[in-house]
């Protein structure tokens, strides 16, 4: 920081107690200037920004590429003081200039950070001064998209597997799964029910894994980061038995919403439900799921597009209405 200059940093006012926006919300903040003695300034601005980014590297034996792209959603200013001279003489002490801004009502994706790229909103001030080096502060803010609701994801998924075995174990086993629905909000459960059948000569065991699906894009490749978020183990099934079991998977509250709107990331997750078989491969089932953001108390009446009632018709098209390549990440599960 300049010597003349104390400090300088901008700032902006929660409007909910999750402090989260929205498109087309309006965000209020100011500007904190403080100053050891008088000065002159040319221009103070401030800048509301959105937008994705994602960068990798991969080698090729001695080569190494580079992969890069960026989606722009909004770059909107505001000048605060602009004086082209320079004769704007701002005195010593502190000053604090409020702003406005209505983020722009498009369809933004929700705030987002991976391994190797990351969706940010932004607001950033600048302080310019003759014969000086500008000043700049920056925070970031988080957005989070809530979407047209779709009642096609409140219905219960279901699916089966079985597996003859091989020379070591000899008999089948098979499983039925079902799971309430496929959407479900940051530190929800996830209810599982699966009728097992144990008709081979050993115990299995139920396991149950959620995990991520992170995909960035750039320059016509794409780069995959999967990671298991939750893993469990449910009861053994003796051999020769059947057993119908229930479990709940709680979602991290941490975890970052489904991102199927941004055109070079994606946040995609699956539910895998297998059996753990001995000297065999384990048969398993995928489901695909949908992470809500997670709103609570007023933000929860203010953002009803998920709200039961709303999900209670039958939807007039398919997932893709909310979620576009939702149709597709089930069909490759």
């Amino acid at each position: 920081m300049n010597n003349d200059i104390k400090s300088f940093s901008v700032g902006y006012n929660p409007i909910n107690k999750s402090n989260i926006f929205r498109s087309g919300d309006c965000i209020t903040g100011q500007i904190s200037l403080e100053l050891a003695k008088e000065c002159k300034i040319v221009s103070l601005w401030v800048k509301l920004k959105g937008k994705a980014q994602v960068k990798w590297t991969e080698h090729y034996g001695k080569t190494s590429v580079t992969y890069h792209s960026k989606d722009k959603y909004f770059s909107v200013k505001q000048h605060i003081i602009q004086d082209v001279k320079g004769d704007n003489i701002v005195g010593g002490g502190c000053h604090v200039y409020p702003f406005t801004f209505q983020i722009p009502s498009q369809d933004l994706p929700s705030s987002f950070k991976g391994s190797h790229g990351k969706i940010k909103y932004t607001l950033k001030a600048n302080l310019s001064r003759k014969m000086k080096v500008d000043s700049k502060a920056k925070t970031k803010f988080t957005m989070v998209h809530i979407g047209n609701s779709d009642s096609s994801l409140m219905i219960p998924q279901r699916n089966t597997v079985e597996k003859k075995m091989n020379i070591f174990t000899s008999g089948s086993v098979s499983m039925d799964v079902n799971i309430e629905r496929t959407a479900l909000r940051q530190g929800e459960g996830i209810k599982i029910m699966a009728s097992i059948y144990n008709k081979s000569s050993r115990e299995i065991k139920p396991k149950y894994c959620l995990y991520k699906k992170y995909s960035y894009f750039a320059m016509k490749r794409r780069k995959v980061e999967t990671k298991d978020i939750v893993k469990e183990v449910g009861e053994p099934v003796p051999p020769s038995t059947s057993q119908t079991v229930t479990r709940t998977i709680i979602i991290p509250p941490t975890t970052c919403a489904s991102i199927y709107n941004c055109k070079i990331i994606k946040a995609e997750y699956r539910l895998r439900v297998y059996l753990d078989v001995k000297y065999a491969r384990d048969p398993g089932i995928k489901f695909p799921i949908v992470i809500l953001p997670a709103l609570e108390g007023p933000e929860e009446e203010r953002y009803s597009a998920y709200d039961s009632e709303t999900f209670a018709q039958p939807p007039p098209y398919g997932a893709h209405e909310m979620y576009p390549s939702f149709t597709d990440f089930h069909r490759k599960s």
